[in-house]
């Protein structure tokens, strides 16, 4: 998978990622901080991503448009970083080496 973790969540997620196999960029690392969640999606879009993300109000209302996609992995919201990778590490254990669509 080609993650994309958004700003809202801790950039050691990563690492956790890069652990299971998967490429991994951090919205902050590439310019995209402060983007609104269209350019996101956006940018989601042109590059195959699945997002990472705790914001699932607005993602999924953004997903749901999309006729197809790779994926939107939601992490509970005001995690602290160590639940955040807890909760990471739990849900690509259950994705296992699937590929989102």
């Amino acid at each position: 998978m080609n993650l994309l973790i958004d700003e809202c969540l801790h950039t050691s997620l990563i690492a956790v990622a890069q652990g299971h196999g998967h490429l991994a960029q951090h919205v902050t690392w590439i310019g995209l901080s402060g983007e609104t969640d269209w350019a996101l999606m956006d940018r989601v879009r042109a590059d195959d991503l699945t997002l990472v993300t705790n914001n699932a109000r607005d993602f999924r209302r953004l997903f749901a448009r999309e006729p197809i996609h790779a994926g939107l992995i939601l992490i509970l919201p005001q995690a602290p970083p160590a639940r955040q990778r807890e909760f990471f590490e739990a849900a690509l254990a259950e994705i296992g080496a699937a590929e989102l669509l």
